[in-house]
């Protein structure tokens, strides 16, 4: 996907941050689906939030545990053709489900942090 610009079939984007490196496996920081690509590229507000690795809905901040070096946090987001038709609170497995079929296009940017 173009910086600033989704495929003009779009019906829905799609955030997930997880962090790969985390000491029980992948960790799911925030899903976020149902959100509306505009005309003009860009993103509009809302869109519900999923349940996290924590077992809560919306965002868990990145804190790796303490003598652990740097975590990566993967920002990946996703243009579907057809919406998920989730209900707020999915499952991170149902989310990342709902990305089997009508990917039109998906972009990744990796961070890093350590405390």
């Amino acid at each position: 996907m173009q910086a600033g610009t989704v495929p003009p079939s779009t019906s829905e984007l799609v955030l997930i941050v997880t962090d790969p490196d985390a000491p029980g496996g992948t960790y799911v920081h925030v899903t976020r689906y149902g959100l509306s690509p505009r005309g003009d590229g860009s993103v509009g507000h809302g869109g519900p939030e999923g349940t996290n690795s924590a077992g809560k809905d919306g965002w868990t901040p990145p804190c790796p545990p303490k003598g652990d070096g740097p975590h990566r946090y993967v920002w990946s987001v996703y243009a579907l053709r057809d919406a998920t038709g989730l209900p707020a609170g999915a499952e991170p497995a149902e989310v990342t489900g709902a990305l089997d079929e009508g990917v039109l296009a998906n972009g990744t940017i990796s961070t890093r942090y350590g405390r």
